[in-house]
């Protein structure tokens, strides 16, 4: 069983940045391909990025954080990074890191582990 823990979120103002990371324990860490989804208040869930498994050499992102946000991995340290660069109003949101030994997508049902969350508030 794999558990993965966020950590990073805060309040920031617009423009600001912040890192996320989510540990991973439990597992063949490299193995497992990580993806980051957002859920805002009252909206459901929504892709953000994805990393594959292994050297993390395929990345994939939404439009909306595209050349602003960017997802890495240290399995050295079985964790996964969303650097956010540019933060907006709208990436207001509690982040979620979620993995699973299959292919990188955007699909959140396909993936087996889910973090608790952290919340990531931007101010205007």
């Amino acid at each position: 069983q794999v558990q993965l823990v966020e950590s990073g979120g805060g309040l920031v103002q617009a423009g600001d940045s912040l890192r996320l990371s989510c540990a991973a324990s439990g597992g063949t860490f490299s193995s497992l391909v990580v993806g980051w989804f957002r859920q805002a208040p009252g909206k459901e869930r929504e892709f953000a990025a994805t990393i594959s498994s292994w050297s993390g050499r395929v990345t994939n992102y939404a439009d909306s954080v595209k050349g602003r946000f960017t997802i890495s991995r240290d399995n050295a340290k079985n964790t996964v990074y969303l650097q956010m660069n540019d933060l907006k109003p709208e990436d207001t949101a509690v982040y979620y890191c979620a993995a699973g030994v299959i292919a990188t997508t955007w699909n959140p049902n396909a993936y087996d582990y889910w973090g608790q969350g952290t919340q990531v508030t931007v101010s205007s």
